[in-house]
């Protein structure tokens, strides 16, 4: 049986013979017809009505007959799914859900995709009407944002704070540190392979926050995040580009450094959007001196505007020993029905031959677990699961799904003495909405847009270029799977800021709170 792959979804269409969907408006005439013949997908478009009965016709194959009516205008990218039978009558697969479907007229729009987690084909309709949008609201924005479906939206469109959550995509790469004692474990390890049990559990760790389904603010150029006090760590970050949007992060404490450089890439599909992670992401283990390099599944955010919000990463994860050429596989499952599968990771740690050593498994929103495994994966004789991870507790009720940790970054009491102004947290946009100010937000976002463009305008009209504070650009461009990528490398120089201020016998206290929020350097321009 032929399939036609969808990737997106990681669902496949069968292909029985041929089996079509037509799509007639209420007077009858055909709309729309599309064939499914030896795995190829033809649309083949005629006019559109303003209301549609969908019907799946019977093919050679015995195709079963299901039909779905929908009232509102017909779009192109509306696809219907439904299951497929054999000669003999027997349902051989669930094909999916309605992916594409067109909304009620209450809607009134084409081409919304909306999927329940925790449910079936039967609920997209009804799991369209939720969602944390009011109605207007989400119909307008709706109405905005259909142009820009196919495109790259990381920073080109003017979002609506409604969405965002009161931190910005700096403060979100410091999440990572959370459960930086595993980095701890894996530097104090001696077993290779259990040292890559450790740093992967580690890397995975932070998915429970990332599941969160409000969208950080991207920093403004030259914007930092500074944190100490959690673990032994300094970690800085810094927005080293605007076009395209890069950060560089560095993080150290007396067992590891982490430096990483992100471009996030994304892809706007309507009411969905499916978040590349270009990037790289180093981490060297100070006792041994090994580097280990990890790659990242991309991330789909599904029902953005229609239905509930919410966050899947379906993929692989790799980590590789670049020192002794060892690597952690690890498969994260997509979501299937019912919330089938959803959560799971699964996958071995490898020996430089690619032998499997170590299986693990478990959920990525609450625990890891791993046990040594045979050359054909099998667990050993003898041994047992043990748990390597499992996720803290969380506040109860938290508005924005914040764990503790998410706390602790957003609270000046993991800030240094001396606050650098340029901070994520002196963000006026920032703050107003974590006071629940979503007006006051909105303006102080709109305000520090403009400033960052006419900031931009004066620099380009004297010939300046930004230069980042923390991170120089290198001459090293690296592949990603989603694309090449410039490497910003840590220059060292906030290590030396930070010597020299604790060493300072300044014994003022500024309170940090009453600092002005401050990246801008075209005043310093002169001086670079």
């Amino acid at each position: 049986m032929p399939e036609l792959s969808n990737s997106a979804t990681h669902t496949s269409y069968a292909t029985y013979g041929q089996f079509a969907l037509e799509l007639s408006d209420s007077s009858g005439s055909r709309s729309r017809v599309i064939d499914l013949l030896a795995g190829k997908l033809d649309i083949r478009e005629a006019s559109s009505g303003s209301s549609a009965d969908v019907r799946c016709f019977q093919s050679r194959a015995g195709v079963s007959y299901f039909s779905y009516l929908f009232l509102g205008s017909l779009g192109a990218r509306t696809l219907v799914k439904s299951p497929v039978h054999n000669e003999q009558g027997t349902a051989d697969k669930l094909l999916g859900s309605i992916l594409y479907f067109v909304c009620s007229r209450l809607l009134g729009y084409e081409g919304v995709e909306v999927i329940n987690p925790e449910g079936g084909k039967e609920d997209a309709q009804e799991e369209a009407q939720r969602g944390r949008w009011k109605e207007e609201e989400r119909d307008s924005y709706w109405k905005m944002m259909q142009k820009y479906i196919g495109s790259d939206v990381t920073s080109m469109v003017t979002l609506p704070v409604i969405i965002f959550e009161p931190m910005t995509m700096l403060q979100k790469m410091a999440e990572l540190m959370e459960y930086s004692y595993l980095l701890d474990r894996a530097d104090e390890c001696e077993d290779p392979y259990m040292r890559l049990v450790y740093a992967s559990s580690w890397a995975i760790s932070v998915y429970y926050a990332y599941q969160r389904t409000w969208k950080p603010f991207n920093p403004i150029l030259g914007e930092t995040y500074e944190m100490v006090h959690h673990g032994g760590i300094t970690f800085i970050s810094e927005q080293v580009s605007h076009h395209p949007p890069m950060s560089a992060g560095h993080a150290e404490n007396e067992h590891f450094a982490y430096d990483v450089t992100s471009k996030l890439k994304t892809k706007f599909l309507g009411n969905s959007v499916d978040v590349y992670p270009v990037g790289r992401t180093r981490v060297t283990l100070k006792r041994d001196g090994v580097v280990l390099d990890l790659v990242p599944p991309p991330t789909k955010v599904n029902n953005l505007i229609f239905g509930r919000t919410w966050v899947d990463s379906p993929g692989e994860m790799i980590m590789t020993n670049l020192t002794t050429g060892d690597k952690v596989v690890l498969y994260f499952q997509p979501c299937g029905w019912f919330g089938a599968g959803r959560y799971e990771v699964d996958g071995y740690v490898y020996n430089a031959a690619e032998e499997p050593k170590i299986l693990m498994t478990g959920k990525w929103n609450e625990m890891m677990s791993y046990q040594p495994c045979d050359m054909e994966g099998e667990p050993l004789p003898g041994t047992e699961l043990k748990e390597v991870w499992h996720v803290a507790d969380i506040p109860e009720n938290d508005k924005f799904q914040y764990t503790h940790f998410a706390h602790k970054i957003n609270s000046f009491d993991t800030a240094p003495t001396k606050l650098l102004a340029s901070d994520s947290r002196l963000r006026p946009d920032r703050y107003a909405l974590e006071q629940g100010d979503l007006s006051k937000s909105g303006a102080e976002k709109h305000n520090l847009e403009e400033r960052q463009r006419a900031e931009k305008r004066n620099r380009e009209a004297k010939g300046h270029q930004f230069k980042p504070r923390w991170f120089d650009l290198t001459d090293e461009v690296t592949p990603t799977p989603w694309g090449e990528l410039e490497v910003y490398q840590y220059n060292g120089k906030y290590t030396e800021h930070r010597a020299a201020i604790d060493s300072s016998d300044n014994s003022d206290h500024i309170d940090v709170k009453s600092i002005e929020f401050n990246p801008w350097q075209y005043g310093n321009l002169s001086a670079e």
